[in-house]
């Protein structure tokens, strides 16, 4: 089976934004499981996910291998269509961009706990939200993700680039999950 292309996501500098949309041969449903449930979620966006309930303001962790542990939160919920994480990112941790990236964790996050990391250390003021929006297609689902945010960070330009070339990837890996029958 080939697996659908997408075009690759953009970066609006002066709005701070990463975009990209993309098109699954899945229907919405799955698509919105996928997004919306931590097992699902561990298949194509991580190492982990943990999320304590699928609800406005209930957290959770996404875990990324040398990278480490991201609280979210939940702050946009309209199923089958939007769901909004708010999710801490270098600011928040209180470590610097360049910082992150030469980490090097040797563990591998094969569970994470909800009590290891709490959403309440998703610090609003430095920290960017995540927004998917899914829309019925013929051929299956239009998946659009928007994240915004990145001036409150230490690097937005680093980060901005960082988060398009993971969105890149992630959104690819997503689109192979789903499209394999998975």
């Amino acid at each position: 089976m080939t697996m659908t292309e997408n075009q690759r996501s953009e970066i609006d500098s002066d709005q701070y934004t990463v975009r990209r949309t993309i098109a699954i041969a899945a229907p919405m449903e799955k698509v919105w499981a996928a997004i919306t449930e931590a097992e699902h979620i561990a298949r194509w966006f991580g190492q982990s996910a943990v999320l304590d309930e699928v609800a406005v303001g209930a957290g959770g962790v996404f875990s990324f291998e040398g990278y480490g542990d991201f609280p979210v939160l939940i702050e946009e919920l309209d199923p089958p269509r939007v769901i909004a994480y708010r999710w801490s990112n270098d600011d928040a941790r209180r470590v610097h961009s360049d910082q992150v990236h030469s980490e090097v964790h040797s563990e591998v996050h094969s569970e994470v706990r909800s009590d290891q990391v709490h959403s309440d250390q998703v610090d609003p003021d430095h920290s960017t939200v995540f927004r998917f929006t899914l829309e019925p297609l013929a051929s299956g689902t239009q998946l659009t993700v928007v994240e915004t945010g990145f001036d409150t960070t230490s690097d937005p330009a680093f980060n901005l680039e960082s988060h398009r070339g993971g969105w890149d990837a992630g959104l690819d890996a997503l689109v192979a999950y789903l499209e394999s029958g998975s």
